[in-house]
């Protein structure tokens, strides 16, 4: 029986962590190569399975270490059938590595989580394609057909939920949102915003979350926002608003930089730990309802650890 999926315990206000820049980190600081970005390509082999591992267990310290809860967020952020033909797996194959994404999870879980840090398992979904090039967004339609594989594939798991991270338009994520309905998944939705906090698609999270709501009659459990700095959207949040009240978290990145200049840089900007866990502090004072919190791109745990004790006062 699957653990947390028929009542999802971040609903009920309690602080939940959640993991940094799993790639980046994995890129810069590890130096390992993930074609496509593509974290569960590791997962192929017993030694990438234990540098996940030792991954995952970091973070899950944290939120134990300071009686937060955590939201462990799977590696199959690629593994969807674009990004897995272009990487040569079958969609057997493909199916294997949501599995055992999941199973990582289990075991982790299984070792770190107690009655004062309880751990969620989320299956990360990413968008189809490039989510940046307005030109090859997807229907509505398109959308739902092309993320009923994987969705479907991670409701056979032991995945509490479904997250959409990154999303950069709202036709992908209304079919994508009927998609994990269809698959009876809780979902949450992740908006990802430029440096003037518009999504690349030019519409404001205003415009994206009551557009999704009003097409899927509030079917996202909550929404979030991830990969940008505090500073792009800070100013485009309405604290009291109602479709304000729908955003539960943050994934920070740890630069201010855009995200085409993240993508043309040759080193990692890792930001100052510090200042970003005040700067995520101050998002939580304006809006009283975020209640998960955590990094992205240029973030690692030194982040995510001082996020949560300028949380939790510490």
């Amino acid at each position: 029986m699957v653990k947390y999926r028929t009542i999802l315990p971040q609903l009920y206000g309690d602080k939940f962590l959640t993991d940094g820049g799993l790639e980046t980190f994995l890129i810069f600081h590890e130096g390992l190569e993930l074609p496509e970005f593509a974290a569960f390509d590791l997962l192929k082999n017993d030694d990438g399975r234990e540098q996940l591992y030792k991954y995952y267990s970091t973070y899950a310290a944290i939120a134990r270490d300071h009686k937060v809860g955590f939201i462990l967020e799977s590696v199959t952020w690629r593994a969807s059938s674009e990004w897995g033909k272009k990487l040569g797996y079958s969609k057997e194959a493909l199916v294997d590595m949501n599995h055992k994404a999941i199973e990582l999870l289990q075991d982790i879980r299984t070792e770190y989580e107690n009655e004062k840090s309880k751990m969620v398992i989320s299956g990360s979904i990413g968008s189809q394609g490039d989510g940046y090039n307005p030109a090859d967004m997807m229907s509505e339609e398109e959308a739902e057909r092309y993320h009923t594989v994987q969705i479907e594939t991670l409701s056979e798991t032991q995945a509490d939920l479904v997250s959409a991270l990154t999303m950069t338009n709202t036709a992908e994520v209304i079919g994508l949102t009927r998609a994990a309905k269809s698959a009876g998944m809780p979902v949450v939705i992740s908006f990802t915003v430029e440096t003037d906090g518009k999504l690349p698609s030019g519409q404001t999270l205003k415009q994206a979350i009551e557009k999704v709501d009003k097409a899927t009659n509030n079917t996202p459990v909550y929404y979030m926002v991830n990969c940008a700095h505090p500073t792009h959207f800070e100013g485009a949040l309405a604290p009291g608003e109602s479709w304000a009240q729908r955003i539960r978290g943050i994934r920070a990145n740890a630069s201010t930089k855009s995200h085409a200049e993240l993508d043309g840089a040759e080193e990692l900007d890792d930001g100052n730990p510090v200042e970003l866990g005040r700067q995520c502090k101050e998002l939580t004072d304006r809006l009283h309802h975020l209640n998960v919190l955590g990094g992205c791109c240029g973030t690692d745990h030194r982040h995510v650890e001082e996020i949560c004790k300028a949380w939790i006062g510490i």
